[in-house]
């Protein structure tokens, strides 16, 4: 049997340290009476966004979407949702 050394210690601190994430789910409404900047600080804190689109979701979305893309964020428009994430956390869309 080969000889094999593997501190599990270690690995496990790495992980925590990997996996030390912050924030929360946000349901909400995007119909246009929250203001855009509301939306860009709860993706600041580390939120992900699940917003029912009531409207046309660029008009809608126009306010904070591209602040949103260029801070590494993803927008993702599925069955009258727009799901919001904050950089460092993807949306596989894949199995669609």
């Amino acid at each position: 049997m080969s000889d094999f050394d593997l501190d599990l210690r270690t690995v496990e601190e790495h992980i925590d340290e990997e996996l030390e994430l912050e924030g929360s789910i946000i349901l909400g409404v995007l119909d246009g009476t929250t203001d855009p900047d509301e939306w860009l600080e709860a993706i600041s804190k580390g939120n992900v966004l699940v917003l029912n689109v009531d409207g046309d979701v660029n008009d809608l979305a126009a306010g904070f979407a591209r602040d949103v893309k260029e801070s590494g964020g993803n927008l993702v428009h599925f069955r009258g949702f727009l799901l919001v994430t904050p950089p460092g956390v993807d949306v596989s869309t894949d199995r669609l």
